[in-house]
């Protein structure tokens, strides 16, 4: 049975869609269809169960997958060393968000960089990143969501702290809204929290001007979700929006608004004084990175030394 037919039968299991295992593989929608319609004529039994948005595999395809897999892997590790020469000098196409990965990830490869790995990175959306991925123009994804189907392999890579934030005039201005909110620059970020209960802060929140990354206010959303088990109290557009989160903090330094901002990201400010954290909740929402590949591309040693970096280097971020 040629090779071919069984390496599109694979991306087609791990894709769930012969579209995406056309653009995985470079061919088109037709010639996958061909090429699977060849192999069940052949097995005599049918593979997958066409639908509306996707295809579904049959016990025997899924079976068929378990056996050929690791060889197909096998083979695609043997093929792309000949070819490339020695892992070490291969190429790492990492897709990700901008902040994370400008501050956290491609630092985090550098000792990899030195000892002859090479890295391209774009940034984009989750959508754009994981889009990237299925479709074979990266080797690496970042997203804030975990990825369906089996098509990528995904580990949970860290979890960020989300915190609001603000200068402290707007600490100031909050206080004299709410009457317990005090000076935070002057009192402490503890302190003021502490006497600053969720529920009495919420009200005050509602008329400040927001900074955000969408316009559909993702990390605020999450944050009010999860503090004060509410909807966002944002009743208009955000005062500004810039995508890239470290534009919003230059924004909110500026004294424009408020923010909600991974800590990570703002801790300096914070250190120093130039914003505060307005409440400090005992339960801080999270929000959960993960790392994916192609199912099978670990078998290259160079994807897989990256993966192993950037699972180690984040138990320590």
């Amino acid at each position: 049975m040629e090779l071919d037919l069984l390496r599109t039968f694979l991306a087609v299991h791990r894709a769930g869609s012969f579209t995406r295992a056309g653009a995985l593989l470079g061919l088109s929608q037709p010639a996958v269809t061909g090429q699977m319609r060849t192999l069940e004529r052949r097995l005599g039994r049918p593979l997958f169960d066409r639908g509306a948005r996707g295809v579904t595999p049959t016990a025997v395809a899924d079976e068929l997958a378990r056996k050929v897999a690791p060889h197909l892997d096998a083979l695609l590790e043997f093929s792309e060393a000949g070819v490339a020469g020695e892992p070490e000098e291969r190429t790492v196409h990492l897709a990700g968000p901008p902040e994370f990965t400008s501050l956290r990830v491609l630092p985090a490869l550098a000792p990899l960089v030195a000892e002859g790995l090479t890295v391209r990175t774009v940034f984009g959306t989750t959508e754009e990143n994981l889009d990237g991925l299925a479709t074979g123009h990266c080797d690496l994804a970042l997203s804030t969501a975990r990825p369906r189907g089996e098509l990528l392999a995904t580990t949970a890579l860290w979890d960020e702290e989300l915190v609001l934030v603000g200068t402290p005039y707007w600490a100031g201005h909050l206080g004299g809204a709410t009457g317990t909110v005090g000076v935070v620059a002057a009192v402490g970020a503890t302190e003021a929290a502490e006497r600053a209960p969720a529920s009495v802060l919420l009200p005050a929140l509602a008329d400040v001007p927001v900074v955000a990354v969408h316009e559909s206010l993702p990390l605020l959303s999450r944050y009010w979700a999860t503090v004060f088990d509410a909807d966002s109290p944002v009743t208009r557009s955000a005062a500004v929006v810039v995508p890239d989160l470290r534009a919003v903090l230059d924004t909110v330094l500026a004294d424009a608004g408020i923010a909600v901002l991974p800590r990570y990201l703002c801790a300096a400010a914070l250190h120093d004084g130039r914003v505060v954290a307005l409440l400090e909740p005992q339960m801080p929402p999270l929000r959960t990175y993960f790392l994916s590949v192609r199912a099978g591309t670990l078998a290259l040693p160079h994807l897989a030394r990256a993966h192993e970096r950037l699972l180690r280097a984040a138990t320590s971020w």
